[in-house]
């Protein structure tokens, strides 16, 4: 895998040219799945408008794409409604994805308001932001799959079983779902609405360019990068890995699916899993073991018994997306991880590389849709 692609990724190959010339507002931009998304959305001839903080972490995958010169990027708080109308006013959105988030269970402990301020009335921010803008629009409001109240089923969680969380962070989630029901149902129910809104749930995202801390994949790599053993807490754990490209075609297909069809009976602008095949569910042990076969080392058992709660099992039933949206994994467990492990392996090598190794990823991600026959893949 060591190959790639120099020319830059054709920009109509993909979503039947929902997104050529069209406007678009992402939050959370610099973040890793904002990027990845953007990144997307610009090879799809998308203009793109981002609100985000800086980039959370250095590096951070933001930086090594440079996307700061090929979009409009503008810095602000979502907390803050006057910011988030200023951004919806700069951008004209005909698409708007909101990504911006706290992501992580372990900070959620440590800042609890901050989550929930974030998480919670960040998500009403936006919402408010796009009746009182009244444009036209199609929004994808990305949560997660520990929006659900986990009870340690083993089937998996489908989009009407409750919403719920342990932690702050599941917790704010689950709630930033329900922001996003109560708008949708008290201002854009109307089968002639113009806006429609719509969420996303994915699983456990892996790829290339995540460098968040109390992550097991960057985690991995930087003890891999350093040659020193690699600390794995909750290796029981079971978590839905899938590839960042899985969930960002599910969230783009949905948002063009959302203007162009709407079944009474069973709308699109609603709730979507988009999570792994159940057999790519497994444990972080087995995890970290697929990464040491692509870059050889070593891990050990760092599990603390006093440690804070994480649940240890967790999948995403994804009928429902199958069925109305015709969207399916394209990628099993192996080669998301042998994808992964490629974008850092070269990147260590040459962080020039960077850019190149993502837009190769989408192109690879593409055509293995299309070997599929996905309807998002075709020309």
């Amino acid at each position: 895998m060591e190959s790639l692609v120099k020319a830059p990724l054709a920009k109509s190959h993909c979503f039947a040219g929902a997104f050529a010339g069209k406007r678009v507002l992402v939050t959370g931009h610099t973040g890793f799945k904002g990027s990845w998304l953007v990144e997307w959305l610009l090879a799809l001839g998308a203009e793109v408008t981002g609100l985000a903080l800086p980039p959370p972490t250095d590096p951070s995958l933001f930086e090594q794409l440079d996307l700061t010169g090929r979009i409009t990027d503008l810095r602000g708080d979502i907390r803050n409604l006057t910011v988030v109308q200023k951004a919806l006013a700069t951008a004209t959105p005909d698409f708007v994805f909101h990504l911006a988030a706290q992501p992580l269970v372990l900070l959620s402990y440590e800042q609890p308001v901050e989550t929930f301020a974030t998480n919670v009335m960040g998500t009403v921010n936006l919402l408010e932001a796009v009746r009182l803008a009244a444009k036209p629009c199609a929004v994808v409001v990305v949560t997660t799959d520990k929006c659900y109240e986990n009870n340690g089923q083993r089937h998996g969680y489908r989009e009407d079983d409750p919403m719920g969380g342990h932690d702050p962070y599941s917790a704010s989630k689950g709630a930033a779902e329900l922001v996003a029901a109560a708008y949708r149902r008290s201002y854009f129910s109307a089968l002639d609405s113009t806006v429609k809104i719509a969420s996303g749930r994915s699983g456990n995202v892996i790829g290339g360019g995540d460098w968040a801390r109390d992550r097991i994949v960057p985690d991995c790599i930087r003890s891999l990068q350093c040659g020193e053993v690699i600390p794995v807490r909750n290796r029981h754990a079971t978590r839905p890995w899938q590839h960042v490209l899985e969930p960002l075609s599910g969230y783009l297909w949905l948002a063009a699916q959302l203007p162009v069809r709407n079944a009474p009976a069973e709308a699109l602008d609603s709730a979507f899993n988009f999570g792994p095949l159940a057999e790519t569910n497994h444990t972080v042990a087995v995890l970290v073991e697929e990464i040491l076969k692509h870059w050889p080392g070593s891990w050990e058992d760092r599990t603390e018994p006093g440690a804070v709660h994480e649940a240890a099992l967790l999948s995403l039933a994804t009928d429902k997306a199958q069925r109305l949206l015709g969207w399916q994994p394209a990628w099993d467990f192996a080669r998301t991880i042998a994808h992964t492990v490629d974008w850092y392996r070269l990147i260590s090598k040459d962080a020039t590389r960077a850019a190149a190794c993502t837009r190769q990823h989408i192109q690879d991600y593409t055509a293995s849709a299309r070997a599929l026959n996905l309807p998002w893949s075709h020309e």
